[in-house]
């Protein structure tokens, strides 16, 4: 009668009693999916198989939910287990199995599309234009970049921070330190 939540505090109830009633998991399981709670009914159905690993049906319903999450590889698994168990059941085969393998060649598909696109992109990109290094513009830029840093070291300057975030820059000669008593700030360059 799509009373699912009345169901599932049905089964709670049911399951305080009887904790180790693998069939209460199943169907518990199936109730959480009809109301798409996937993790849920994952975990509701793997306390199913745990309980009774002889279940076909609490393997064919981990699997669904595993679907669900979309752990498509884990739920072909799951319904291999179960046609292990009772390889006579014609919805696991037909239905269950024949639809998580057609999902598997599509996501596989997907992923070797994904990877063709993006190797077509990488030789679609152009390659990086020769530049002259050697041009006199770019041989000025870099002699006086050359030179600041040459004189940007010759002073040295002093980045100081005193316990109180007072923040303090300071240009030092040669042999003439200007740093304050050292207990009361920090240096950093």
């Amino acid at each position: 009668n799509y009373r699912y939540r009345e169901a599932i505090h049905k089964w709670d109830e049911a399951l305080q009693l009887t904790p180790e009633d693998a069939t209460l998991y199943e169907m518990k399981s199936q109730v959480l999916m009809s109301l798409h709670e996937m993790f849920p009914a994952v975990h509701a159905a793997e306390m199913a198989v745990q309980r009774n690993p002889r279940s076909w049906d609490a393997w064919q319903t981990l699997g669904r939910a595993q679907l669900g999450l979309g752990e498509i590889a884990l739920a072909i698994r799951s319904f291999q287990v179960s046609l292990h168990i009772f390889p006579m059941n014609p919805e696991v085969w037909k239905e269950d199995l024949s639809w998580a393998r057609k999902l598997y060649e599509q996501q596989k598909a997907t992923k070797t599309e994904a990877v063709q696109a993006l190797s077509k992109e990488e030789l679609a990109q152009e390659s990086i234009p020769d530049y002259d290094f050697e041009s006199d513009e770019i041989v000025a830029v870099c002699a006086a970049i050359a030179e600041k840093e040459k004189a940007l070291s010759a002073a040295k300057t002093v980045v100081i921070v005193s316990a109180s975030g007072t923040v303090e820059t300071v240009t030092e000669k040669e042999n003439c330190p200007t740093t304050p008593d050292e207990t009361l700030f920090i240096r950093a360059r």
